[in-house]
C-alpha cells in the first residue's frame, strides 16, 4: 500500500462528502507545530486531503474567542465548514491575550502563512491557492494576516473568508447593542480590552482592519454573519468599504445563521443549521477566485 504524501490518515472518512450528502461527520486533523523566527513553535491542525489533479483551496483558518480563549477544538465545526466545501485547512492556535496582546496573534499567523505558501504542494497540490478565514476574533486575525500579506506582497492570496468578524473596537453597533441588550459591558467589550495594549493600537490597521485607511491589494472577500449576529453590522460595513475601494467583497446576512458567532464556537464539532447555506457560500466563493483572472490585454 502506498503512503499518502499529505499527514492525514487516508483510511478516515472524508468529512467533505459526508456533510454534503447530509450527514455529519466531525472532521478529523492531524495536529502538528510550526517553527516561529523566535524560536518557538506554534500547534496546527491539518484537516482535508489534497486531490490528485484538482486545484483545491488551502485555507489557513483562525478560530474564535474574543481573543483571550479558544484553540484547536473549539475552530473545528468552521474548519469542518470549510472542509466540507472542499478546501484543505491548516488551522493555528494563534498566541492569545492578555498574556499575548497585539500584534502577536497577527504576527503568528503571518509566519503560519508563510511557512503554509512552502508547503502548499505537499498540502493541498501544486495548482492550490491559498486563503485566510476566521471566525469572530479569528475574522480579525485573518483580516490583519490578509494586509500583512498585501504589504509584503507575499505570499500570494486567492481570498479571505471572513465569519461573523471582530472588527469594532468601539463595540457600539446597532446589531451589538440589540444582541446585548442593557448590559454594561460584554465579552468582546473585554476581549478588544486585552487585545489592545494602549487606545493607541486601535489605530493600527493590523489590529483593526476594517478602519485601515488603504484597503487597495487586498484579496477578494466572502463576509458572512447571521440575522442577530452582534458583529453583523461592523462586518457588512467592512464590505461596503471594500466594495467602495474597487475590491471584490461580498457580504451575507444568513438566515440559517441563528446565535452567530456562538454556535460557531462550541469546544466539540457540531451540526450547524447553517450548514448548507455556509456550505453553498464558500463552495461559490472559492469556485469564483481557484482560477486566477486572466488581465485584460493593455492596448498597444
Amino acid at each position: 500500500m502506498s503512503t499518502p504524501d499529505h499527514p492525514l490518515d487516508s483510511e478516515r472518512p472524508d468529512p467533505a462528502s459526508a456533510a454534503l450528502a447530509g450527514a455529519w461527520t466531525a472532521p478529523h486533523g492531524t495536529d502538528s507545530e510550526v517553527a516561529l523566527s523566535d524560536g518557538q513553535n506554534v500547534p496546527v491542525r491539518v484537516y482535508g486531503r489534497k486531490k490528485a489533479g484538482q486545484p483545491q483551496p488551502l485555507v489557513v483558518h483562525f478560530h474564535g474567542g474574543a481573543f483571550v480563549s479558544g484553540c484547536l477544538d473549539s475552530g473545528a465545526t468552521v474548519a469542518g465548514l470549510l472542509v466540507a466545501a472542499g478546501a484543505v485547512v491548516v488551522s493555528v492556535a494563534y498566541p492569545l491575550a492578555p498574556q499575548h496582546p497585539f500584534p502577536n496573534a497577527a504576527e503568528v499567523g503571518y509566519q503560519v502563512l508563510q511557512w503554509v505558501h512552502r508547503q502548499r504542494k505537499r498540502l493541498g497540490g501544486a495548482q492550490a491557492r491559498i486563503y485566510l478565514a476566521g471566525e469572530e476574533a479569528g475574522g480579525n486575525v485573518a483580516a490583519a494576516v490578509s494586509l500583512m500579506a498585501r504589504d509584503q506582497s507575499h505570499p500570494p492570496l486567492a481570498g479571505q473568508v471572513l465569519l461573523s468578524p471582530m472588527l469594532d473596537p468601539c463595540v457600539g453597533t446597532a446589531s451589538l447593542r440589540e444582541a446585548t441588550g442593557s448590559a454594561t459591558c460584554c465579552k468582546w467589550v473585554e476581549g478588544w480590552l486585552s487585545y489592545l495594549r494602549s487606545p493607541r493600537d486601535a489605530e493600527h490597521p493590523y489590529a483593526v482592519p476594517a478602519s485601515s485607511l488603504r484597503l487597495q491589494g487586498l484579496p477578494p472577500t466572502l463576509v458572512l454573519v447571521g440575522p442577530d449576529d452582534p458583529m453583523r453590522d461592523e462586518a457588512m460595513a467592512y464590505v461596503t468599504r471594500l466594495q467602495a475601494a474597487g475590491l471584490q467583497a461580498r457580504g451575507e446576512v444568513l438566515s440559517a445563521a441563528q446565535h452567530w458567532p456562538e454556535a460557531l464556537l462550541t469546544a466539540q464539532p457540531q451540526v450547524c443549521p447553517c450548514a448548507p447555506a455556509v456550505q453553498a457560500q464558500l463552495q461559490r466563493f472559492f469556485a469564483d477566485t481557484l482560477v486566477p483572472a486572466v488581465p485584460s490585454a493593455v492596448p498597444s
